[in-house]
This record gives C-alpha cells, structure tokens and sequence, in this order.
C-alpha cells in the first residue's frame, strides 16, 4: 500500500524505541509508515529517536537489491516502475519505492505525489510506494531517502526502486546509494544523444529505450546509437559494460531482459567482491556528505556570518571584492582562518 507523507508533522504520540523496532522488524505496515515519517522529521527529538531505531535495526539492513531508475520527464518513468515492480511481486519479492525529488521544496510537488500513476502497484500488498519528502536541500532529501531504504530493508523489502526527477545532481547522488544504475531514454527525442549528460552515461549500469511500442524501428536505431556511445565510455566498475536495450513499461516488454540485467549485473560484482566494496565506499561518502551539510547550515546559521553577509554579498557584486576573499572573510566570522 502507499504511504503518504504528511505536510505537517505528525500530532500523534510518539511510540516507544521497542515498539518502532518490533513493529519494523515485524512488517507492520502501519508502524513502517510511523518510522519513515520519523526518519524524515527534522525535529530534533525525532531524529534522535530515529538514530536510535536505525542502530538497533541495522544488523537487519543490506539484504535487499537497490536499484536507481533515472531519465527525463515524460520518458515513462512511473508507468514502468509499476509494471515492473508487479512483475517482480509476482516473482515473489517484496518491492519498496522511495523518490529522490529536491525540486519539491520549490514546487511543493513530487514525483510520486500523483498516486493514480501507480495505483496497481501502491495496493498491492507486497509493495510499498512512499513519495518523498518536501522540501529541504538535496543533502536532507538523501538521507532521508537512505534511511528509509534502511528501514524497508530492515522490514523485509528485498527489492528497492529509487526513483529520481532526472534533472542535475539527484542522478549523481542516487547513483551513489544503489547497487545498479538504470538509465531510460527515448527514441526520436531529437539531438538527444548530442544534448545527453555524458556524465549520466557514465553513471548507467544499464541503459533502456523506453516506449519501443511507439516504433520499434526507432527504438533499435537508438539502442545502436548509445551502444555505440558506451564503448567510447569509460567503463564504471572495470568488469561491466553496460547493456543497451529496449523496454515498453506500457506493454510490459523487456521488463524480464531487464531483471535479468539486473541479475546478471549483481552476480559480477558479487564475485569479485566489488559489492561488498561498493556498499562500504557510499557508507563512508554518506558521512561526509552529512558532515558537509551540517556545516554548511551551521556557518549560515552563524550570527556573525548573517551580520556580514549581505553586505560582502554586496561588495563581490559590485566588483569591490573577489568572490575568493568574500569566502575568506565569511570564514573569518565563522572563526576559521586568519
């Protein structure tokens, strides 16, 4: 079933440590739901609540597959992650999705927040959709969205689809929390092979041609297009090339290929141990970049940087001072430097 997230906090009593635990741990849907808006709190005595379930439930954590889905609006991201997470509760798994969109603090929406887009899947009772959070930085979005991916593991959920809006920096960090990374395109979208990101490219696992029902002709000359473009690519993990091929999410075509992609894709690295090592490597990127956060919002919550601030913004805008010594006198009244 699907999760809502509340636009304003939660009035209701808080349940015990034991009982987030035991509810998490005991696939209670209910409780589950309670413990990813406790996770996504920014109240201060939430978060430690939520830092304590965390600890208790992570020996519980790790077990699922965790797959990132990207693409441009309008590529059919929605329409294919419900047909393909049908297919795989089908198959047996359990299946949680979980969205990284920033732009919804700007725009007060998300990219899940229109549910009829994946009414089947939200109702089926061994999935769990959860838009994400509200507003707040790239930074708060992706730790709520990791810890969330903690705590749908820790309930049970072996398979977890990370969905992004696919614009800027989101496909960069959501790379950074899964094990594998698909990439949809279009065919006849234009100059999009020319306008792509190389840098999304290089992130794909896996590359697919959504909409191959619309022209299948035009998916192929696609699919030969960015086959192409990968060999010139530098490969990711070394071993691993990533696949080109083509998907219709509206007709539920290439949806086993790309499962069996995915298989295929966790098996290589499982392997060569590179799982285990890529695991470790986003856990310690994950710390920093909560470090990082934290001391961005402190500077900026500093009294001394708020007093100086405007007016040195106002100084480097008027050409009465270089950005870098603006940067410098702003870190002199957070107390760091000369």
């Amino acid at each position: 079933m699907a999760e809502r997230t509340p636009s304003a906090p939660s009035r209701r009593k808080r349940l015990s440590l034991d009982a987030y635990v035991q509810g998490v741990l005991g696939s209670d849907r209910a409780v589950l739901g309670r413990a990813i808006t406790l996770v996504e709190s920014s109240v201060a005595a939430d978060q430690d609540l939520a830092q304590e379930l965390l600890l208790r439930i992570l020996p519980h954590t790790g077990n699922s597959q965790r797959i990132g889905i990207t693409g441009v609006p309008g590529v059919g991201k929605s329409t294919l992650i419900e047909a393909f997470g049908r297919n795989l509760t089908a198959l047996g798994h359990r299946v949680a999705v979980l969205a990284v969109d920033p732009t919804s603090g700007v725009t007060g929406g998300s990219i899940l927040g229109d549910k009829t887009r994946m009414n089947e899947l939200s109702r089926d009772p061994n999935a769990f959709v959860r838009p994400s959070p509200s507003g707040g930085s790239l930074g708060g979005v992706t730790r709520k969205t990791r810890e969330s991916m903690l705590v749908c593991e820790a309930a049970g959920f072996d398979v977890i689809l990370v969905e992004t809006v696919g614009v800027g920096q989101s496909e960069t960090t959501v790379s950074e929390m899964v094990d594998c990374f698909l990439v949809l395109m279009l065919a006849n979208a234009g100059d999009e092979l020319q306008g792509i990101k190389r840098g999304v490219l290089e992130l794909a696992d896996l590359i697919a041609i959504n909409k191959a029902d619309q022209s299948q002709a035009s998916a192929n000359q696609a699919k030969q297009e960015y086959s192409g473009a990968m060999r010139l690519m530098r490969m990711k993990h070394g071993l691993w090339r990533p696949p080109v091929f083509t998907v219709s999410g509206l007709q539920n075509q290439g949806l086993d290929l790309l499962w069996g992609k995915v298989q295929e894709h966790r098996e290589l690295l499982q392997q060569h141990g590179m799982l285990e090592r890529v695991r470790k490597e986003q856990l310690k990127r994950w710390m920093w970049t909560m470090v990082d956060d934290r001391v961005l919002a402190a500077l900026r919550a500093h009294p001394e940087v708020a007093a100086q601030a405007a007016e040195l913004e106002r100084q480097v805008l008027a050409g009465e001072l270089t950005p870098t010594r603006g940067a410098q006198a702003i870190l002199r009244a957070f107390g760091i430097g000369a």
